[in-house]
């Protein structure tokens, strides 16, 4: 395994220390499975802005689609 060095102010040592003691795991895992789980969460959030991007771009298609439809409903009814 590889060595990461972290510089922190006490109160954040001391949190990381009670928190690592409570979970019953080293300060090393702890923050091993926080880090892991911070990537999960960009990773949804990455995965929602593309949903939302597609969302729009169809969205905007269904539209031109409809309205294309639209100009078809009368034609041909001018001889009727």
């Amino acid at each position: 395994m590889r060595t990461v060095t972290l510089k922190t102010d006490d109160a954040f040592f001391e949190r990381l220390s009670k928190l690592a003691k409570e979970q019953h795991m080293s300060k090393s895992e702890l923050i091993r499975q926080a880090v892991a789980e911070y990537e999960k969460n960009v990773f949804r959030r990455r995965l929602k802005e593309q949903f939302k991007e597609a969302s729009l771009k169809v969205r905007e298609e269904s539209r031109r689609v409809a309205e294309a439809f639209d100009e078809t409903l009368e034609d041909g009814l001018d001889a009727l």
